[in-house]
């Protein structure tokens, strides 16, 4: 496994094969995937990206999907990749979506994972994003205490654990965000938005929602099928959003029988 730093995003490059490019949602990073990374890399070249204002990537008050999908097609010509495999899941899912209306000749299938191409609400993401720019790290000394005073205001243990692998200590071996949590909070309106539902997609599309999740809804399904003409849906009963953490073996049955169909 390699790591790099390109101008403009960091990544994690396993396996080899035909290229599988995956996308992280909001707050996350291309670590949340390594695990299914390296199963995927038995089979396929396997980017894991960290999107702008995420995990290692540079930070930029400029943020919208617009810029996210232009963020992956310049990586692409930046890695010499001229067709792949995408797989995005919730915010790295409405990037794919867009990618797929702008560059559909660069991929060659794509996978959706528990995200419409609707708009959102993002109130809690608003609620987590007000919290996080109180929290003062430099008061405190371990990972323990930052996750008491998030269990204040941030009660669920699953989220606030997935909150805090975005610290890490810098060069002053300080606690510091790898989220740019100023920059996300700024332009959160900007992840909420809806796809242009006017431009179609004709490639294979397999979208997979969580059984327990509400971000695709039955009524969704029309738009999906208006967009992206040759879509299939399949659902993940026992899963909830963070599919690929509640149920990896199921997640990669279902990518890897797409991609191998």
């Amino acid at each position: 496994m390699a790591y790099f730093c390109s101008m403009q995003l960091y990544f994690q490059k396993m396996g080899s094969g035909s290229p599988l490019l995956i996308l992280h949602g909001i707050f996350g990073s291309g670590d949340n995937w390594l695990t299914l990374g390296k199963r995927f890399a038995e089979h396929y070249t396997v980017y894991l990206i960290d999107q702008r204002n995420h995990g290692q990537s540079p930070w930029s008050d400029d943020f919208s999907y617009s810029y996210l999908a232009d963020d992956l097609k310049a990586f692409m010509d930046e890695q010499g990749i001229k067709k792949a495999h995408i797989l995005g899941h919730s915010m790295g899912g409405k990037v794919s979506m867009l990618f797929s209306q702008r560059y559909p000749e660069c991929i060659e299938k794509l996978l959706i994972v528990d995200i419409a191409p609707k708009s959102y609400q993002l109130s809690e993401h608003k609620h987590i994003l007000e919290m996080l720019q109180q929290v003062d790290l430099n008061a405190h000394q371990t990972r323990t205490e930052i996750d008491q005073v998030l269990k204040a205001s941030l009660p669920d243990y699953g989220t606030r654990q997935f909150i805090l692998k975005n610290i890490y200590r810098n060069e002053e071996k300080a606690f510091a965000w790898r989220l740019n949590v100023q920059g996300l909070y700024k332009n959160l309106h900007e992840i909420g938005k809806g796809l242009d539902t006017e431009t179609t997609y004709d490639g294979p599309t397999l979208f997979i929602n969580g059984g327990k999740s509400r971000y695709i809804q039955p009524e969704d399904h029309v738009k999906i099928k208006r967009i992206f003409r040759r879509s299939e849906l399949l659902t993940i009963p026992d899963a909830g959003h963070w599919v690929h953490a509640e149920a990896p073996d199921a997640l990669f049955t279902a990518v890897t029988h797409f991609l191998e169909a």
